[in-house]
């Protein structure tokens, strides 16, 4: 366990679309990005999940190494920093506080108290924020937010022997896909839309880094049209049909789901309703906001969730890759076709 050509059509037809409602067909499926391959999902994964990474705790060494490797993939294809605050980083203060159960941990302060604790109290997660401009003039100030979390649990209590709670699934998977999909938007015709690419620390700790992202956007919160979070899609899933297909969290909520799979994205509604994983993502707190963001999954509820068991030895890399470029051409829709609506009642 222990232990980076050119992209032939990104949805061109899809950029015509602007008569047709967001769940019609607005693109026939493009072919395969070719650009996404199977070895450069293997490179990346293999280093965001590796054991020198320590489980990517917030607040450790291990973030700070995953950080600095995300924001040099993002430098190294170009990609503008809007971190807001040193590059590509955007810091998130955080306190200790006590929980309702008693125990210690980390939250952000509340708005206007920063400044009135002293800053040896206060510690700083990052976040990973980069942009790729869109080129329609009358678009290309709306955004679409595509994300991922980067955190895990760390160094944790040992379970036949392996301590380290690396996360290849939780969430190195979507990091990864973050990364890929950013590869093949800066590898092919620019968007008319802007495209913001995230990578959010606390998610383990209660949607910490989405939340701070949120209530201090480095983008004006109104401009984002839509997010598109990935979480887990390292295995297959039997309930979403199997390798290569995903789910959607939320997808009766609103016009994107029907419009993805109108265009031939694979991906059905979330078949656990139950488990409330619209509500459990870093997507939650954008819509909360009024911005109509689901999480594209392909998590079978494996028993290696939330365990040292959650390696890159386990990971279906033909399936992830499968799913990577569906994703790729599902922000292409998004980018370049209609925008996505809540349905009455469907934003939370």
């Amino acid at each position: 366990m222990k232990r980076r050509l050119a992209l032939a059509t990104l949805l061109c037809s899809a950029a015509c679309a602007t008569a047709q409602t967001a769940a019609a067909p607005t693109a026939a499926p493009t072919a395969p990005n070719m650009v996404i391959t199977r070895a450069g999902t293997v490179r990346l994964l293999s280093a965001l999940a590796d054991d020198s990474m320590e489980g990517r705790r917030t607040l450790t060494p291990g973030e700070v190494r995953a950080a600095k490797f995300i924001a040099g993939e993002f430098a190294a294809l170009g990609l503008q920093p809007m971190g807001g605050d040193s590059g590509f980083y955007q810091w998130v203060p955080l306190v200790q506080v006590r929980r309702r159960n008693g125990a210690l941990g980390y939250g952000y302060p509340a708005p206007g108290v920063l400044d009135t604790i002293a800053k040896e109290k206060i510690r700083y997660g990052r976040n990973i924020v980069a942009r790729l401009e869109g080129n329609d003039p009358a678009l290309k100030n709306e955004v679409i937010l595509v994300d991922a979390h980067y955190d895990h649990l760390g160094i944790g209590r040992p379970v036949n022997g392996d301590s380290i709670y690396n996360g290849a699934d939780d969430d190195a998977s979507g990091v990864v896909t973050v990364l890929q999909v950013a590869r093949a938007m800066t590898a092919g015709p620019r968007p008319k839309r802007t495209i913001l690419f995230a990578t959010f620390t606390g998610e383990e700790m209660g949607l910490l880094g989405a939340r701070w992202f949120v209530d201090h956007p480095t983008v004006p919160l109104e401009r984002i049209v839509a997010n598109l979070e990935i979480e887990m899609i390292g295995r297959p899933d039997s309930l979403a049909g199997g390798p290569g297909k995903a789910w959607l969290t939320g997808y009766e909520r609103s016009t994107m789901g029907d419009m993805l799979a109108a265009n031939g994205i694979p991906i059905i509604k979330d078949p656990r309703p139950d488990q409330q994983f619209f509500q459990r993502s870093d997507n939650y707190a954008l819509a909360t906001r009024g911005i109509v963001a689901h999480t594209l999954s392909s998590f079978n509820l494996h028993n290696d969730y939330h365990a040292p068991g959650d390696d890159v030895s386990r990971v279906d890399f033909d399936h992830m890759t499968a799913v990577i470029r569906a994703t790729a051409q599902a922000v292409g829709l998004l980018a370049n076709g209609p925008t996505p609506a809540w349905h009455p009642g469907g934003r939370p």
